[in-house]
């Protein structure tokens, strides 16, 4: 039998092998503004518009982001990467500081940022837990998309700009 460790650390190699979009989630209410960079994003259902986000129960964002019941679900452009170590903390910027930059948009419940890729406001709607997570679920209320602009994925433990793909 496998221990419980090296199950953990094969899960985690693993997935490093698959490539996530890179999104800072962001959030404004009475129990504070905030954001985190987060790959665990993924669509739900389109009736309605439905997101989950994968938090951290252990983060202090976690209790923020339920309590305020609103975010911002920001999809990273490919120029955007420093963003993402900013809001991972790698870069220890106080979180005051990262709002007071001229790249926010100020017309939306949830800060946006002015030049994401992608752009989807909404209010959570329920919460599961799993394992050392809650799997918050967002009901999206408006989206902004700019096509333009590259992407921003997370694979192998870097992050790596996405420009125009070709089908097969």
């Amino acid at each position: 039998m496998k221990d419980l460790n090296d199950v953990q650390q094969q899960f985690r190699q693993a997935m490093a092998h698959l490539p996530s979009a890179v999104n800072i989630v962001t959030t404004e209410g009475k129990h504070g503004k905030l954001g985190i960079t987060v790959s665990a994003v993924c669509s739900v259902t389109d009736s309605p518009p439905t997101v989950l986000v994968c938090v951290n129960q252990a983060s202090a964002a976690h209790d923020v982001f339920t309590n305020n019941g609103v975010v911002a679900i920001n999809v990273l452009a490919g120029e955007q990467c420093e963003l993402a170590r900013h809001f991972s903390g790698a870069t220890k910027v106080p979180m005051e500081d990262r709002f007071a930059w001229d790249i926010w948009d100020d017309d939306t419940t949830a800060p946006t940022l002015r030049d994401a890729r992608v752009a989807l406001v909404g209010s959570i709607k329920s919460t599961t837990t799993q394992g050392t997570h809650s799997v918050v679920f967002v009901e999206i209320d408006s989206i902004r998309v700019r096509d333009e602009a590259e992407g921003l994925v997370y694979y192998g433990r870097s992050f790596h700009r996405v420009s125009e793909l070709t089908a097969i």
